[in-house]
Parts: structure tokens; C-alpha cells; sequence
């Protein structure tokens, strides 16, 4: 079996936000969501499962953190900086917040943050690893 990752985020309106990580590029997979769940896929090793406020409850009784937080950064590789850019773009206008951080240009590695409709982090990243600076 491939090692695989889900990342289950506590969120406000399953609806809205099924609809932001759709924008995305994420991909509604309807065998493990309901009104209180929805698995999203960005590959064959990698979702995000969205839980409402209530479901993730059943869980865990630690607290939500408001959306002004910052618990972890969740960063996802896209195929060229014009990815990047798009994926920020499309957070913005899907209601998210672009650039939270500043913009990461380092030639060979490049990458912004946005956050989501309930403030959880993400950073898309584009590395062009032939021209990584090596060690001498």
C-alpha cells in the first residue's frame, strides 16, 4: 500500500469551502463526504478531509483556533510559478487571503502563501531542482 497523508481541518461551511478547494484544483471524491465531511483530493497520496465544527468535535475536545492563528503551514507543490501565482489568485477571489506572507523568489524556488475561508495556511511552492544551488 503507498504511504499516503490526509489532512483533516476543522471548517465553518462545508458547502463554501468544498467549493474554495474545488477552485483550486482539488477533487471532490463523494464516497467519503456527507453534510458534516468531504474528502478533498490533490493526489493519489494526498487529501484534505474538511470536517464541520461539530464532526471535528467528535474528535478531539481541544479548541478550534480562531482564524487568525497559525497552527501549521500546509504547502503543496505546483508545476511552474504561473501555478503559484494562479493558485493565489484563485484563493483571493474564492474568498480566501492572498499573500499572508511575503512572496519567496529565490530563482530557483518559488512561493506564496494564502490562507483559507477559516484561516488554515497554505504555501504553493514551484522548485526547479536542476538549478538548486549546490554545496562546493
Amino acid at each position: 500500500m503507498a504511504k499516503t497523508i490526509t489532512i483533516s481541518l476543522p471548517v465553518t461551511d462545508i458547502n463554501a469551502s468544498k467549493a474554495f478547494y474545488t477552485e483550486l484544483g482539488f477533487t471532490f471524491n463523494p464516497k467519503w463526504g456527507d453534510e458534516s465531511a468531504a474528502l478533498m483530493v490533490w493526489s493519489d497520496t494526498i487529501s484534505v478531509m474538511l470536517l464541520t465544527h461539530e464532526k471535528w468535535s467528535s474528535f478531539t475536545t481541544r479548541p478550534i483556533p480562531p482564524t487568525t492563528s497559525s497552527e501549521v503551514a500546509l504547502n503543496i507543490s505546483c508545476d511552474s510559478r504561473e501555478d503559484v501565482d494562479a493558485m493565489n489568485q484563485v484563493a483571493l477571489t474564492k474568498g480566501g487571503i492572498a499573500d499572508i506572507n511575503p512572496i519567496q523568489d529565490h530563482g530557483f524556488m518559488y512561493g506564496r502563501d494564502f490562507a483559507d475561508l477559516d484561516g488554515h495556511i497554505w504555501g504553493a511552492v514551484w522548485m526547479d531542482m536542476s538549478a538548486m544551488p549546490t554545496e562546493d
